[in-house]
């Protein structure tokens, strides 16, 4: 698959955009455990254009995340035109822009999903970012506004029209938020329409190696985007490649190998965004990393109220000496 110049390989694995999540520690993380290209939190293009600091610090790129794509988001062209030359500034390998964010802040300022009710709004915002930009442009977006409103084909071809360079596309409406089940068929209507040309990358409730080959040997698709399946499990990402290499399924990490994935991220975290907010952030990693140990309860919750590094690294010593003969299945 390729994005304009880009050659990610066959049938890639993406690490979505998510907020509070994929940042620069783990988006490191996750390239070292087989994501093919991640994708930065999205970015406000008001943030952006007034100078916000929690705006221009999202568009922060360590060495060893490439590629990489900035998602920027906004309602207003002007200001989405003006960002997109901020963000050409930071040298991503990609600017997305994101069409299918459904929380009711963002759209009801006009932005992320809202924009699927206007397709013919959405094209002429993508056609002028192109414009504005030496870089590939990708959209991502989502089925439709409701279960009555799924008009996903004339979206991506209208998004392929505007000069995007390749598609993701979220299997749910706005209307279902991240509720319900991914509708995986509506998205292959796109990948099999005769007109489109660009690659069509399926992301929602992909969270398994199985799930990952499903996608590419039943539905076609072009590659996989993993978002909450990547969250405490980074390591995704490389159990996906090897089964979708070999039918193989790999063992799950050993408790170790999670606790000095942890720590790696931790002390990035802290090092990049200071120690109250790396611990505060990193909260929500603990129970899916930890997920199926026994008894591991009364750790969380001393990992989730610890309000420093030092004290969570006590915290990680005592869990593997306590488990250190726990295998995971």
């Amino acid at each position: 698959m390729k994005i304009a110049h880009l050659d990610l390989g066959d049938f890639p694995l993406f690490l979505a955009p998510m907020e509070d999540v994929s940042d620069p520690p783990f988006r490191v993380i996750c390239r070292e455990n087989g994501a093919d290209m991640v994708f930065t939190e999205f970015i406000s293009t008001e943030g952006l254009i007034r100078g916000a600091e929690k705006s221009e610090k999202k568009l922060d790129i360590f060495p060893g995340e490439r590629p990489v794509g900035i998602q920027i988001f906004g309602h207003n062209l002007n200001a989405m035109i003006e960002a997109t030359k901020i963000v050409e500034k930071a040298n991503p390998d990609v600017i997305d822009i994101n069409y299918g964010c459904p929380v009711k802040k963002v759209v009801n300022k006009g932005a992320g999903a809202a924009f699927l009710k206007d397709p013919v709004r959405m094209e002429k915002f993508t056609r002028e970012v192109v414009r504005a930009t030496r870089l590939p442009v990708t959209v991502k977006t989502r089925i439709g506004w409701d279960e009555n409103n799924i008009n996903i084909v004339e979206v991506a071809l209208r998004m392929q029209d505007a000069g995007a360079q390749a598609i993701f596309i979220h299997g749910r409406t706005r209307s279902q938020m991240y509720g319900g089940k991914a509708d995986w068929d509506e998205i292959a209507k796109v990948k099999h329409h005769p007109g489109m040309e660009i690659p069509v990358v399926a992301n929602g409730d992909i969270d398994t190696p199985e799930k990952a080959a499903l996608i590419r040997d039943k539905y076609g698709m072009d590659g996989a985007m993993i978002g909450r399946g990547a969250i405490g499990s980074p390591w995704v990402f490389k159990r996906m490649r090897h089964y979708l290499e070999t039918g193989e399924i790999l063992p799950e990490p050993s408790l170790e190998e999670r606790i000095e994935l942890l720590r790696k991220y931790l002390k990035m975290s802290v090092e990049w965004k200071g120690e109250r907010l790396a611990v505060f952030e990193a909260r929500r990693q603990y129970g899916p990393f930890f997920k199926g140990l026994p008894g591991i309860k009364k750790y969380r919750m001393q990992l989730v109220t610890a309000d420093n590094a030092a004290q969570i690294h006590l915290i990680l010593d005592e869990i593997l000496e306590e488990y250190k003969d726990f295998v995971f299945n």
